[in-house]
């Protein structure tokens, strides 16, 4: 499981007493996996789901196998993902 500075629901970094929040980010990955466009992060461009780009399709399918290659991309194992018609998420996903 990593540890990573933790980010607020605004994708901020969290602070206490003037230094960084540590702790279990694996949820915290994900979402930003799941948010990220590609082309956001500079160090590599074809990372990111872009959740965006699916809320307007009629193909949960594509959506869940974008979701399954990016988090295998990052090191995950996704053990079970399921996207349905009204694109509600459910992903149980580890670092191996």
């Amino acid at each position: 499981m990593p540890n990573d500075i933790l980010l607020d629901e605004n994708f901020e970094p969290q602070i206490k007493d003037g230094d960084f929040i540590i702790g279990e980010s694996t949820y915290q990955h994900q979402k930003t996996l799941l948010f990220a466009e590609k082309g956001e992060f500079k160090s590599n461009p074809t990372t990111g789901v872009g959740t965006r780009k699916y809320l307007e399709t009629s193909k949960p399918d594509e959506f869940a196998r974008e979701i399954r290659l990016e988090f295998f991309a990052d090191g995950m194992q996704v053990n079970s993902l399921k996207v349905d018609e009204n694109l509600a998420i459910t992903i149980d996903a580890i670092y191996k």
